[in-house]
């Protein structure tokens, strides 16, 4: 998950996407203030205070490829049930419980749910310990594959917000087969390790503060005694307006009590900038990625007015990555970067736009 200074989103495309635009960094300066302009959708009560929806209940776990994964699943309401699914994937450092009052929506609509932990996340383990603790970008890709083929799911609506965000565009550029739309929170978040070499103006660079103190060994010893310090000052600065309880933020943080979990967190950030290696067997699907592939299932872009995360303004600079049916939504009244939980309705509604063709 990116994190931006604390006093305002970055007017900044996410580095890896430097590679795939023609924006010039005198666009990347600066900060800018939440974006307010043009059409919107008001999604105001996510500012509230509340208390947390009730959990999932009981978890599922799986061996699927590399992973024996925890998620939940809801079945369809008795009678409604379409046949078709929905694959929910979480962020950075979040858990499913983003999702809690968004699956229900869509069960009721007639979706079988699919809701993962992400590798290094929640009760999903790895099934060898001689197993590199990987978290480039299409190693998170085929563990969602490989779930799906281990539920023998051949396709699924995909929707996502930050590493969830980032997976589900994988799979739609990569495997449009198994992906029949696709709901992703900030727009093209595939990354090139190639782009990230460029430097950005220092305002830039400054958002990306936690990426550079997990680059050295003070920052992976300091996130692993502080992470859930760490986490929620993540959840504050993203989410500046989202007035979270300590009950929301500790059921979440329990998920990052995982073996896995900061080896996971510290690598992602480090092969990003090419610090650390990744595996060959994934060698060639990340030249593909680097070569920033189109978009072509139907898709809808969704972006919170009050996102602390680097992320860009507007829809311009990756809308050309998007070659099928395709919508962006700017969702207004303080939203902040984990958009599914501040504002479920919204979210679930964009999936059952998506998914009706």
């Amino acid at each position: 998950m990116p994190s931006a200074a604390p006093t305002a989103p970055t007017d900044t495309t996410r580095r890896h996407f430097l590679g795939h635009t023609a924006l010039g960094l005198s666009a990347l300066a600066g900060l800018a203030p939440p974006a307010r302009a043009g059409a919107g959708t008001d999604a105001s009560s996510g500012t509230a205070a509340s208390a947390p929806a009730a959990g999932f209940g009981p978890l599922r776990q799986i061996d699927a490829g590399l992973l024996n994964v925890g998620y939940a699943e809801l079945t369809p309401t008795s009678g409604r049930a379409n046949g078709r699914v929905v694959v929910l994937l979480h962020g950075w450092p979040y858990d499913i419980h983003s999702f809690v009052d968004v699956a229900p929506r869509l069960a009721d609509a007639g979706y079988r749910v699919i809701v993962p932990h992400l590798r290094g996340h929640g009760s999903t383990r790895f099934l060898s310990a001689d197993t590199l603790r990987n978290g480039q970008q299409t190693a998170v890709a085929l563990d969602i594959l490989a779930l799906l083929d281990a539920l023998a799911i051949p396709r699924a609506v995909f929707a996502g917000f930050d590493w969830g965000a980032r997976t589900a565009d994988i799979i739609a550029a990569l495997w449009p087969e198994r992906c029949e739309a696709l709901v992703s929170v900030s727009g093209y978040l595939i990354g090139s390790r190639a782009a990230n070499r460029a430097p950005l103006p220092p305002s830039a660079e400054y958002a990306w503060w936690y990426q550079y103190y997990f680059a050295t060994e003070r920052g992976r010893d300091g996130y692993a005694q502080h992470t859930k310090d760490f986490a929620r000052l993540i959840w504050r600065t993203a989410s500046p307006r989202w007035a979270f309880d300590d009950a929301t933020f500790e059921r979440s943080a329990a998920s990052l009590d995982n073996p896995d979990h900061v080896p996971i967190v510290i690598h992602n950030y480090r092969w990003r900038l090419g610090l650390a290696d990744g595996e060959a067997r994934y060698d060639e699907l990340e030249r593909r990625l680097a070569a920033g592939p189109v978009i072509g299932v139907p898709s809808i872009v969704l972006e919170g007015d009050a996102n602390g995360a680097p992320h860009v303004i507007g829809d311009a600079p990756f809308r050309q990555k998007f070659s099928g049916r395709y919508a962006y939504r700017l969702l207004r009244g303080g939203i902040g970067h984990n958009l599914p939980q501040e504002a479920p309705a919204e979210f679930a509604q964009a999936v059952l736009d998506v998914a009706r063709g």
